[in-house]
């Protein structure tokens, strides 16, 4: 056991270095990007994008997870996710491809046709992965597939900017995708060793199926929700509009992971170790959900508060009408955040039907809100997901306190503490927003450091034991982080 746990301690440090490398790499390739392509472009993209995923869903069924964690799969058993997996790929790629023309009609996107078609014939490639990337996961390969996933992102992002720089417009982002997938599957087939055999075992898949079908369900879910947002906002304000909401969920995504991708994963795991010892259960998952909040509200509340700089100085003067979204969307993050923790402690705690039915009814009250908010406009939906994300926080806490066993109170004082922070930092940084003057440069650098300074000193008051646990986990150098652990003891 030992040995299995200094194996997931590499592995996470790992997959969160490489989701750094990727996501700050991302950003800056996004940066340039928004510059070469114009809000329609990127639109048109994110409208046949939406289709995508079904296919992909549907094609794995649930059954790479499977293989990841059942008892010794043979090679009959690979075999047969393998062969599923690629003939679903084929036939409903195959299938829509044929539909093209249908669907970009209800979504009023002709421009969508070329994209959509390219788009589907990359499916098998990515399907193909599944079998191999799910064995290199039980060997616990977590730094292979960690420089597997930065060396696939890093060549995309290449081609993309060089696609852009040519004046390919949409294409640039479709090249990006494509080449993603081709990259991080070649790789994940050298280094897993493995080729299928001619079998196909009907019980094997019947088991496989049994399983998917639960992990597909709620991911199946998301999937529906987010498709039903695009057709609503695309129908009703347009790809341009579509773009510039795509923009602002991208940076918002980056913050959050950036933020969560250190917690969340190891999180999950210590629940699932204490779930059976309730007190140790409460304290886990007390003490990981005030360092998830605290580790991404100072990401998203600067977001938020900062947006009329950060939107035109990363994007460019085109992308202001992103400005409004974009805080609309990081307060909705902050509030959504825990929703990612909470995800992981009801599968860690054996309750995952609870969790797709409370899943269920908060992506449908998101689809209807965005449908009601659709007429006034694109600001009008972020702020009704705003909406919904506290609404959808309340019953989440109601939820937890339920499993764990703790009281609701005690969870709406955990987050509450957080919020002072998050309260407390943006105010400084909207006094120096409205008040100071000079290059956009210059003011968004400065709004950023007296918000973390703000958030820091109040994080100290109000949440010491969160302040240091950020201590031991943030990526400062060992004497800096010594330092500051010396001064966290001080009285205040």
């Amino acid at each position: 056991m030992p040995g299995l746990g200094r194996s997931a301690a590499s592995g996470a440090a790992w997959l969160t270095a490489q989701k750094w490398v990727v996501r700050l790499s991302g950003l800056v390739t996004i940066a340039i990007l928004a510059r070469l392509v114009s809000p329609h472009e990127f639109g048109v993209v994110a409208a046949a994008s939406a289709v995508v995923p079904f296919v992909l869903l549907l094609s794995d069924l649930g059954l790479s997870t499977y293989l990841v964690q059942a008892d010794d799969p043979d090679q009959r058993t690979l075999s047969t996710g393998f062969w599923f997996s690629i003939a679903a790929a084929f036939v409903l790629s195959g299938l829509l491809y044929a539909f093209v023309p249908v669907m970009v009609g209800l979504l009023n996107v002709p421009d969508a046709a070329p994209v959509l078609r390219v788009l589907l014939l990359s499916v098998p490639v990515v399907v193909a992965a599944s079998v191999p990337t799910a064995l290199l996961r039980r060997r616990m390969a977590f730094r292979r597939l960690a420089v597997q996933g930065t060396i696939g992102a890093g060549l995309a992002q290449v081609v993309a900017i060089v696609i852009a720089l040519l004046g390919g417009g949409a294409w640039a982002l479709v090249g990006q995708a494509i080449t993603t997938s081709l990259v991080t599957t070649t790789l994940a087939w050298f280094a897993a060793s493995w080729s299928p055999s001619w079998s196909f075992s009907g019980h094997e898949f019947g088991a496989m199926a049994r399983f998917g079908y639960k992990v597909v369900a709620v991911e199946l879910v998301a999937v529906l929700r987010s498709w039903a947002e695009t057709v609503i906002i695309t129908v009703s304000l347009g790809t341009t509009a579509l773009g510039l909401l795509t923009i602002a969920q991208r940076l918002v995504q980056v913050a959050q992971e950036l933020g969560g991708s250190a917690v969340a994963p190891v999180s999950v795991v210590v629940l699932a170790k204490v779930r059976d010892t309730p007190e140790r259960l409460r304290q886990a998952y007390r003490r990981a959900s005030s360092l998830t909040y605290g580790a991404v509200t100072p990401l998203l509340t600067y977001i938020a508060v900062a947006a009329p700089l950060v939107i035109p100085l990363l994007f460019g003067p085109q992308w202001t009408g992103s400005v409004a979204v974009t805080r609309g969307l990081a307060i909705a993050g902050v509030l959504t955040i825990g929703a990612f923790l909470d995800h992981g402690l009801f599968y860690a705690i054996g309750r995952p039907g609870r969790w797709f039915v409370y899943a269920t009814i908060t992506d449908a009250v998101t689809v209807g809100a965005t449908a009601l908010a659709v007429s006034r406009g694109l600001t009008a939906v972020a702020w009704a997901f705003v909406g919904v994300a506290t609404a959808a926080t309340l019953v989440r806490w109601a939820l937890v306190s339920r499993e764990i066993g703790t009281r609701y109170a005690d969870l709406a004082r955990s987050f509450g503490a957080v919020a002072v922070c998050a309260l407390g930092s943006a105010a400084s940084g909207l006094l120096v927003l409205v008040t100071m003057p000079g290059p956009i440069v210059v003011r968004a650098g400065v709004v950023g450091v007296v918000m973390v300074v703000v958030h820091v000193v109040l994080l100290r008051l109000v949440l010491p034991r969160t302040y240091a646990d950020a201590l031991e986990l943030g990526p400062l150098p060992t004497r800096t982080r010594a330092r500051l652990k010396r001064l966290s003891r001080l009285p205040v």
